[in-house]
């Protein structure tokens, strides 16, 4: 490989991709605004709060011990109200979670189904409510009790796990689009044709291409981990942290081998563009970039679970911010490595020099 022209061609799409600010902010900037936007929105780590209306009067309710009722403020406001009707209403406009009250000895519990998480946290409150009420109506001590915590530290906060999902998002963009529009664009305009007769190898364009999408997404990293790591954010590195950045490395050309496979398949811009769409948002979604995937049917797990972004996101999330290491890294990286390779070759047999 010529080093002069692999420094030229380097040159070349660095200055490129600088004079394009709408791939510099779709690349760069705009994953970087959902990682700002998300970790102001979640910096209130604290559990559900539900609203519940109590009509008329409630024994359970209004007998609750001053201490049970203080440990359950966080999670449980209560209202009082004579008009159930209403209060009915308000549950199904979504103005409270729930309405209370007590018929014949039993107590009623009116939820909404159109919020499934208040309604699951609502009813858990009210059961562990009666239950405990029972307990201290037959006058003897629980035969068992629960101790609840989770298992991360009380420091950890939400950005602990936006971070890595955002990241590989951006890792995955960035590369895919710059390898799919370079191929394409260059392909339009003649540019590989005259690189083709030119005394200049493949290996030198490919090798150019390759260094400027590792240093970009080196770029973002960086970045990312930066803003992250302000104290309005407050991320917290775990000592293997910088394992992130091989992991970044081995994303990058897995997710330029998708790029590559689009741009040697479709002939414009246009295509490629919806093309990347199609392929990169919904991959980000279902690899829980943006929310976490626990939520979703077994089956849309099992897709999840093939995605490259998936095993990115669940390793840099381990040496970022679980005190993981090299065991954790190191199948992701070859799984990446293996994936860009098959993916390259590939796109290497549709590869064409020009549009004719």
């Amino acid at each position: 490989m010529n080093p002069g022209a692999f420094r030229a061609l380097s040159r070349a799409m660095l200055k490129g991709l600088l004079r394009d600010r709408t791939a510099l902010f779709f690349t760069v900037l705009f994953p970087l605004m959902f990682l700002a936007l998300f970790g102001l929105l979640f910096q209130n780590d604290e559990g559900a709060s539900v609203t519940v209306v109590e009509v008329g009067d409630v024994a359970v309710l209004d007998d609750m011990p001053q201490e049970q009722l203080a440990a359950l403020s966080d999670a449980l406001t209560i209202e009082r109200s004579a008009d159930r009707a209403q209060a009915l209403e308000d549950v199904r406009q979504g103005d409270v979670d729930a309405a209370v009250w007590e018929e014949d000895g039993e107590i009623q519990l009116r939820y909404s189904a159109a919020d499934a998480t208040a309604a699951g946290t609502v009813q858990g409150l009210m059961q562990s409510i009666v239950q405990s009420a029972n307990v201290a109506a037959t006058g003897q001590e629980p035969a068992h009790t629960l101790a609840t915590d989770r298992v991360e530290d009380e420091s950890t906060k939400p950005i602990q796990f936006l971070t890595p999902g955002l990241l590989g998002w951006a890792v995955a963009t960035g590369a895919a689009y710059s390898s799919a529009f370079t191929l394409v664009t260059w392909r339009k305009k003649r540019i590989l044709r005259r690189l083709w007769l030119a005394p200049v190898s493949p290996a030198a364009v490919v090798g150019a291409r390759v260094g400027v999408s590792l240093a970009v997404a080196l770029v973002q990293a960086a970045i990312f981990i930066g803003v992250a790591s302000l104290p309005a954010y407050g991320l917290q590195l775990s000592g293997n942290w910088w394992l992130t950045l091989p992991l970044v490395v081995c994303g990058t050309l897995a997710f330029m081998s998708i790029g590559l496979l689009i741009g040697a398949l479709v002939g414009s811009e246009e295509a490629a563009n919806g093309a990347l769409q199609v392929v990169v948002l919904p991959m980000a979604f279902l690899a829980g970039s943006f929310f976490p995937t626990d939520m979703m049917p077994g089956w849309l797990r099992a897709v999840s679970n093939v995605l490259p972004l998936k095993h990115l996101n669940e390793a840099v999330m381990d040496v970022l911010s679980r005190d993981g290491g090299w065991g954790e890294a190191l199948p992701t990286m070859g799984g990446l490595l293996l994936f860009a390779a098959v993916l390259t070759a590939v796109a290497a047999r549709f590869f064409r020099w020009d549009n004719a």
